[in-house]
């Protein structure tokens, strides 16, 4: 991984982008330079990303280390915990949305919140 990449990886994380190599690099990924020479390209989140609840969701995941379906269920519950302290449960059909990234039913999800 080149230097540059590492340096912002926790930045692309909170703003739910991803480094690609040069050579991989889309049309749309913005190309960050190195001692002028081109060192990482930059995606950014697409429309899937978008919503705040998507935003959440990914910090929370950056936050446990891996994709919510990839959790174990004590992180899962972590993760509703999280999403809950953040106000995602605010949002219009959050917990249909979050059962469905986490891989859990609704029930899950509020057995979950239920949880002290």
């Amino acid at each position: 991984m080149h230097p540059l990449a590492s340096a912002i990886a926790p930045l692309l994380a909170q703003l739910g982008a991803t480094s690609v190599p040069v050579e991989d690099r889309e049309p749309s990924d913005v190309l960050l330079y190195w001692e002028g020479e081109p060192a990482v390209a930059v995606r950014l989140p697409g429309a899937e990303l978008t919503s705040a609840l998507d935003r959440l969701i990914a910090e929370v995941e950056a936050e446990l280390g891996a994709a919510l379906p990839e959790l174990p269920r004590a992180d899962k519950q972590r993760a509703v915990r999280l999403l809950e302290e953040r106000g995602a449960f605010t949002l219009r059909k959050s917990v249909e949305s979050v059962a469905k990234a986490l891989g859990v039913s609704r029930f899950t999800v509020y057995n979950y919140l239920n949880r002290e």
